[in-house]
């Protein structure tokens, strides 16, 4: 197994593919078995032509890939300004099944898909996945996927650098697709470690919902929750109540049979909103009664703290075997969150060294907590390849 990535800031599309494809190509010495390509809406003019002249120029067995705000390539992070990143592998005993799904109620219609996959060579698959956000059910589908293949590993992101439905773009193959979801299944000789550095801290107390309806919630150990909020609020310092106004969130605990809940335990969601007269705070996830939450808080120094404990605990024969990375970072992360270029792309460096990474900045991303797989927001999620014989000795 040997990946290669490449990124180019060439405002001509041609020079950005000669220059991509060129270091890839080199680097390999072989024709790619997979290539994922994300490329900048500075290039929107001529998404089309991107599938079909990449997957020639680098002999791609498979090619997928998507439209986004900003790309990761060779390491190195790429934000507003013209990007095409090209990361791309030699992958022997691998078996590759690219899909496209339009629509979800079109695939649940047809078994077949399911059947293709579940009835290949190998039983547990491990998926990339790139949606569109504006014509595509990703929640849906990747809990359909969980349930299918609960034992296999996703990650993903969202397609980003479009305003509109129809203005991103989605590659399989040699295929430009304007809407729903395009990925890949790789199976055999390939294990796919997974990182998602959700960058919060939690605040105040573990709480219980004791009422709930939906996605609201009534009442927190028998409180009404904007009564916990005021009390928690009074409690904390001048710094963490500035960020209580624009960076609070609702932590849900995924390991439930615990003493002790840290940072990871958790599964961040957004709150939605507040309504007092009703007494409901609203939040982005299905809640019941029973079940744990904690609030938390979110900055840049957070964010680097949790991506840096992520990164140090990955264990060492991970570490060793990888042969290349994707990353789908948010778009409100990089120099927007730390005021510099190449933050978490310099932190996978410290700890993974050279090992070749690519990827884009997304409108949500795909990772599992705590072995059930979530679209998220403001993550960072990192897919690591290593051969499987490799991890089974």
């Amino acid at each position: 197994m040997k990946w290669s990535s490449a990124v180019s800031v060439a405002a001509d599309l041609d020079a950005a593919i000669d220059e991509t494809v060129s270091q890839v190509r080199d680097a390999l010495a072989a024709p790619a078995d997979l290539a994922a390509v994300f490329v900048s809406p500075h290039h929107e003019r001529r998404y089309s032509e991107l599938p079909r002249r990449l997957a020639r120029d680098l002999g791609a067995r498979v090619l997928i890939g998507c439209s986004a705000g900003g790309v990761i390539g060779a390491g190195h992070e790429v934000e507003e300004s013209p990007g095409l990143s090209v990361t791309a592998a030699v992958l022997p005993d691998v078996e590759l099944d690219p899909f496209h799904v339009a629509d979800i109620d079109e695939l649940m219609r047809h078994e077949s898909w399911r059947r293709m996959l579940a009835g290949s060579s190998h039983s547990t698959p491990s998926f990339v996945l790139l949606a569109d956000p504006y014509t595509f059910d990703a929640e849906t589908f990747i809990q359909g996927l969980d349930a299918g293949f609960p034992a296999s590993a996703k990650i993903g992101g969202l397609a980003s650098g479009a305003r509109q439905p129809g203005a991103n773009a989605l590659y399989v193959r040699d295929e430009l697709h304007r809407g729903g979801l395009v990925g890949v299944a790789l199976s055999g000789d390939v294990a796919l470690d997974t990182l998602v550095a959700q960058g919060c801290r939690p605040i105040g107390d573990p709480m219980f919902v004791t009422r709930a309806q939906h996605n609201a919630i009534y009442a927190l150990d028998g409180r009404a929750p904007l009564e916990v909020l005021q009390e928690l609020h009074g409690r904390l310092e001048p710094r963490d109540r500035e960020l209580f106004r624009h960076s609070l969130f609702v932590g849900v605990v995924m390991r439930e049979k615990s003493d002790v809940y840290r940072q990871g335990d958790f599964l961040i969601r957004n709150i939605v909103g507040l309504d007092a007269e009703r007494g409901a705070l609203a939040v982005g996830a299905l809640l019941g009664e029973g079940t744990i939450v904690q609030f938390h808080l979110r900055d840049a120094e957070t964010s680097a703290a949790d991506l840096e404990d992520l990164l140090s605990q990955l264990a060492p024969e991970k570490r060793a075997q990888a042969r290349g990375s994707l990353l789908f970072s948010c778009l409100g992360r990089g120099k927007h969150l730390y005021g510099r270029v190449d933050h978490d792309t310099d932190a996978f460096r410290r700890h993974l060294g050279d090992v070749p990474l690519g990827g884009f900045f997304c409108n949500g991303e795909i990772g599992p907590v705590h072995g059930a797989t979530f679209l998220h927001g403001y993550t960072s999620s990192f897919g690591l390849f290593r051969p499987l014989t490799l991890a089974r000795h």
